[in-house]
C-alpha cells in the first residue's frame, strides 16, 4: 500500500488533473486528496474506489496489487469433428479466436444455426463456405463474415487441408442447433 501515493499523484498528472478537479469529480477534499497522495492517509476503498471512477481506471491500477500476466496463450489444441483447434483466446465469455486446421475430406454440409456472428479468415488452402442459399470457395487471404442465425457450414473443398481463423462472440460458444434433422432423427 506504500507505492498507492505516489501512484495516484502521477495517474492525475498524466491525466493534467488538478486536485481541485479531482475533489469535484470524487466528493473528496482536496486536503484528504493531498494526504493520500503523500502518504500521509491510509488509503481506504471508501477513498480508492471514486477516484478510481474519475480517473476510468481499474482499482488494481491504483493499488498496484496485480502484476501483468504473461500475454502469451499456452492452451493446447483440441480435436473435435475431425478439426484440430487451437484456441487463440483464454478467458471464457466474450469474444473467442480459434487457429483450426482442417484436413482433407468431402463431406455433406451439415448446416447449423444458432445466435451471433462469426468471422472466418484462411490461412492456408481453400474453405467451402455454404450460407442459406450461397455455397462460396474461400481462398488464403479471404475472410468471410456472416449472422449465424442464417444456416450455414463450412469446411474442407475435399481439394486438400485448409488452415483458417475463426473467430465468434458469446453466443457461438451456445451448442448449435441443426435448421434440419439428422438421418438418424428423420421419421419417414
Amino acid at each position: 500500500m506504500a507505492g498507492v501515493g505516489p501512484r495516484l499523484r502521477r495517474i492525475r498528472k498524466e491525466r493534467e488533473v488538478t486536485l481541485t478537479a479531482l475533489s469535484e469529480a470524487t466528493g473528496i477534499s482536496v486536503s484528504t486528496l493531498s494526504r493520500l497522495e503523500s502518504g500521509l492517509r491510509r488509503p481506504s476503498l471508501e477513498l480508492l474506489l471514486p477516484i478510481a471512477r474519475a480517473h476510468q481506471v481499474p482499482l488494481d491500477e491504483l493499488v498496484g496489487s496485480r502484476r501483468p500476466d504473461d500475454p502469451r496463450v499456452k492452451a493446447k489444441p483440441v480435436q473435435r469433428g475431425g478439426r484440430t483447434f487451437w484456441p487463440l483466446t483464454r478467458q471464457p465469455g466474450g469474444l473467442q479466436a480459434f487457429k483450426v486446421v482442417e484436413p482433407r475430406r468431402e463431406q455433406e454440409p451439415d448446416l447449423r444455426t444458432h445466435e451471433g456472428y462469426e468471422w472466418l479468415y484462411v490461412l492456408a488452402g481453400r474453405l467451402r463456405l455454404v450460407l442459406g442459399e450461397h455455397d462460396v470457395v474461400l481462398a488464403a487471404g479471404e475472410a468471410a463474415e456472416f449472422d449465424t442465425r442464417v444456416p450455414h457450414w463450412f469446411g474442407s473443398t475435399g481439394e486438400g487441408p485448409v488452415e483458417f481463423l475463426s473467430l465468434f462472440g458469446p453466443q457461438g460458444e451456445r451448442m448449435h442447433v441443426r435448421t434440419r434433422p439428422a438421418a438418424r432423427d428423420r421419421l419417414d
